[in-house]
Parts: structure tokens; C-alpha cells; sequence
């Protein structure tokens, strides 16, 4: 009777793990791909909204303690002493010949890095950090011409401008080479 009981869970043993192995060797259904998005500082800049990437995004930093530059471009506003650490400001207002209302308390810098460069963007304030899908950016607006339409990812529906900072940090520009001759 032993031997009985042994052989037919042989045989159930032997039907489970082949039912296991026709599972296993079955495909996989496709489970759908997790939406591509991107993760942007939102901030304001002569009441539009842009956005940056946040992994370009170092810090964001107040205004102050701004020492300004002589013999700069306009749209290099100076520097500042974050730590320790010498930053040049760039004014992106003046950069993409926006209107500047002047410089306040409210104004931040947002400290990013990429391409070899740390540097700081002024914003005239930061509306916070949010995700979009990668496929709701549209082309760029037709209103946004010259050199602002050359630093865009794109714009969502609500009318945010996604900045292509890669493209704004590898812009030769954006160096200042200048020597003060004697």
C-alpha cells in the first residue's frame, strides 16, 4: 500500500510541476509603461511661468549679498557668496529681452549645474515643483520668437514655458570672455 501511495504522488507531483512549467513558459502579458514625465521648478518671470527640469537645480537661494560686475554683458547681473562658493547670476529677463521691473526682496536665484557650469538664473519668484507627462509638451508658441524660442522644450497646455537649460548652459553667449584693458 506504501508503494501505491508513493506512486500516485509521483504522478500528481510530476502533473503540478508540468502545469507549473506550461505557466512559466506562457509570455508575459504586457503591463502598460509607466508614462514618461518630467519633474520642473516652476517660477515667474514678467508674469509668464517657466519651468526648469529639477535635475538641473542645485538650490534655490534669496536674493542677497549681490555683487554686481563690471564690464558684463546686461544680462549678467553680478554675484553671489552661496557657502563659500563665488556664483555668477545670470538675469534670464534681460537674456531673453523681457521687461524688468527692477530688483526686490521677493526675487530668488535658482542655482543649477550642467554642461561643466554652476551658475544662478534670477526668478522674480518660484511657484514650486510639479510633474508633467513628457508627451504634453507642445511645440513652441508662435509669439515666442528669437532667442527665447531657441531655449525651449516646449509648452504645456496651461501655457508653461519649459526652458531647455542644456541648451542655455552650452550657449557660448552665455561665457563672458571680455578683459578690461588699462
Amino acid at each position: 500500500m506504501k508503494n501505491e501511495t508513493r506512486a500516485s504522488s509521483t504522478l500528481d507531483a510530476g502533473g503540478i510541476l508540468r502545469a507549473r512549467a506550461r505557466a512559466l513558459a506562457r509570455p508575459r502579458e504586457r503591463t502598460p509603461v509607466a508614462e514618461a514625465s518630467l519633474e520642473l521648478l516652476e517660477f515667474r518671470l514678467a508674469q509668464e511661468c517657466y519651468a526648469l527640469e529639477t535635475r538641473y537645480v542645485r538650490e534655490v537661494y534669496p536674493l542677497k549679498d549681490l555683487t554686481p560686475l563690471p564690464c558684463t554683458p546686461p544680462f549678467v547681473l553680478g554675484i553671489v557668496n552661496v557657502r563659500g562658493r563665488i556664483t555668477p547670476v545670470i538675469d534670464i529677463k534681460k537674456f531673453f529681452d523681457l521687461p524688468d521691473k527692477g530688483l526686490t526682496d521677493l526675487h530668488r536665484v535658482i542655482l543649477v549645474r550642467g554642461n561643466g557650469l554652476e551658475l544662478g538664473l534670477l526668478a522674480d519668484a518660484i511657484a514650486g515643483v510639479r510633474s508633467i507627462p513628457v508627451d504634453s509638451l507642445q511645440p513652441s508658441l508662435p509669439t515666442l520668437t528669437g532667442i527665447r524660442g531657441t531655449y525651449l522644450k516646449g509648452v504645456t497646455a496651461e501655457r508653461l514655458v519649459v526652458l531647455d537649460l542644456a541648451r542655455i548652459l552650452a550657449d557660448p553667449k552665455i561665457m563672458v570672455h571680455e578683459e578690461v584693458e588699462n
